[in-house]
């Protein structure tokens, strides 16, 4: 876990979020603060409709506070244009969807290599880093299947290589192993755990994963608009 004096690479500064319903306004985030580091696993936890992915969806850019402050690497998402937050979000994270997001008329293989090939490498690079991280979730041998001919696992698994492709280093995840059985899901685990510890990256996950909480090195709950910090299980050393 790093030390406290990092820098963040992720602050939010009393953050709400409302959505217009008819008449009134819907406040689903209320004075949300938050600051994540490189070398941080972080789990959230809560109940459907707390805001988890709203707040996923803030930190990454996608959507904007109404009131408040988001900053990745000291960075206002507020005062940037949208392409702006589009380029950040290309560079900086990796998002693993709850509905994967995977493109149907592109290859495993190409859907993979795509945010690689958007940050400027080659098609050789770009190819050889999504062999290698197909071969780590065990699906090399469907780098030439189209999504549509893979399995609701098997689509999450190319959905995790997708977002660890370009070594972002932040990486937002929901739900990352919900359709994957119990070994294919601790494979996936050591992958994410893997680029935040050796990569100085920060995951920060949403989950309801007996198997991620045990990593976590904190453990926070959505809970009536805001963030709850809970104690994090004692990790074994690994």
């Amino acid at each position: 876990m790093p030390e406290s004096d990092t820098p963040p690479l992720v602050e939010l500064r009393d953050v709400t979020k409302s959505y217009a319903e008819g008449d009134t306004a819907r406040e689903v985030l209320s004075g949300v603060r938050l600051t994540l580091r490189r070398g941080e696993f972080v789990v959230l936890l809560g109940r459907s409709g707390s805001g988890k992915s709203t707040l996923l969806n803030l930190i990454s850019g996608i959507d904007l506070p109404t009131r408040g402050e988001v900053l990745i690497d000291g960075r206002s998402l507020g005062t940037m244009s949208e392409r702006e937050r589009t380029l950040l979000r290309r560079e900086h994270v990796g998002f693993i969807f709850q509905a994967f997001n995977l493109l149907p008329t592109l290859t495993v293989e190409e859907n993979v290599r795509l945010p690689v090939e958007l940050n400027g490498h080659d098609a050789a690079e770009a190819s050889a880093k999504a062999r290698a991280l197909l071969e780590r979730v065990g699906l090399a041998t469907r780098a030439n299947s189209f999504p549509d001919r893979l399995s609701g696992g098997e689509q999450q698994r190319v959905a995790v290589a997708r977002a660890l492709a370009h070594s972002p280093p932040l990486l937002l995840a929901d739900e990352p192993t919900g359709n994957l059985d119990e070994a294919t899901g601790r494979q996936v685990l050591d992958l994410l755990e893997g680029l935040t510890r050796q990569g100085n990256a920060c995951a920060f996950v949403v989950t309801h994963e007996p198997g991620l909480v045990a990593r976590a090195d904190r453990v926070l709950e959505m809970t009536g608009g805001r963030l709850v910090e809970r104690e994090a299980p004692r990790r074994e050393p690994r």
